[in-house]
């Protein structure tokens, strides 16, 4: 008898929390920031990210040795997606984009807050 209680009561907290599953926990974005909790297309990734960079080393955070190594990384990310839409962009190159763009994103935040590179 215990052995049929214990799935029993796996399978009644299982099917009280599958409904919760499936709701999206995105948030809608405030008007202030356009990718919050929202998806952004690839163009408007590239951009935010052209213009991280470009604000970073008009402001000292980035020096020009780490602005270089960070367009040289997005200028092959936007290689390698012009490769991908060669033969039309598939859901795994779209992930692959998105990991990539989120690591260099990553990059970029690390290398403007580093403090190397202050004035001052």
């Amino acid at each position: 008898m215990r052995k049929l209680i214990v799935p029993a009561i796996a399978l009644a907290a299982a099917s009280v929390a599958a409904p919760s599953f499936a709701q999206s926990y995105h948030r809608p974005a405030p008007p202030h920031h356009a990718s919050y909790g929202s998806w952004q297309s690839i163009n408007a990734r590239q951009a935010n990210l052209d213009r991280r960079i470009d604000q970073g080393v008009r402001n000292g955070q980035l020096s020009r040795r780490e602005a270089t190594r960070l367009r040289g990384e997005f200028n092959g990310l936007l290689r390698l997606e012009a490769n991908y839409r060669r033969g039309g962009l598939t859901a795994w190159e779209r992930q692959d984009l998105d990991r990539r763009f989120d690591r260099l994103s990553a990059q970029i935040r690390y290398e403007r807050r580093d403090y190397d590179n202050r004035r001052g």
